[in-house]
């Protein structure tokens, strides 16, 4: 399965994106806000991707350095090497690459440009949904059908 299956199956394709000028305090109300646990930085309203901050991001640093943290800009923290996909990356590779990583996002990049995001759990229920059609198939075919 590709990531392309995964991004036409999802409720919606948008990204939550914020600036790198945003603070901590910003970002973590619209993680909250939103109910998710990461959002691309972009400082040109989603084209491109200049990084990633998660929850864990947020956390960590509130444990290193205390509440002064939230009001520092979202540039401070945020991942800037970023680990992304294409829509051509097999569902696989991505299980992969976010369990070597220890990451549950993933940005999906082509040609520069951000054109969606898939987590951990788009993956596991992209790979649930594969396994019951498979499984569906050969009971069909065990079935005489």
């Amino acid at each position: 399965m590709l990531v392309q299956a995964i991004l036409k199956s999802k409720a919606t394709d948008g990204v939550v994106t914020v600036a790198s000028t945003a603070t901590i305090s910003e970002a973590s109300k619209i993680l909250a806000d939103k109910r998710i646990g990461t959002v691309v930085v972009s400082d040109d309203g989603g084209e491109t991707a200049a990084g990633i901050l998660s929850e864990r991001d947020i956390v960590r640093e509130l444990a290193a350095s205390g509440s002064g943290c939230l009001n520092q800009p979202v540039k401070s923290y945020m991942t800037q090497d970023l680990v992304t996909a294409t829509r051509q990356t097999t569902v696989e590779d991505i299980m992969s690459r976010m369990t070597e990583g220890r990451f549950r996002h993933m940005p999906v990049v082509e040609d520069g440009k951000l054109v969606g995001i898939v987590t951990l759990g788009d993956v596991v229920k992209a790979q649930l949904s594969e396994l019951a059609m498979e499984k569906d198939a050969l009971e069909g075919m065990i079935m005489g059908h």
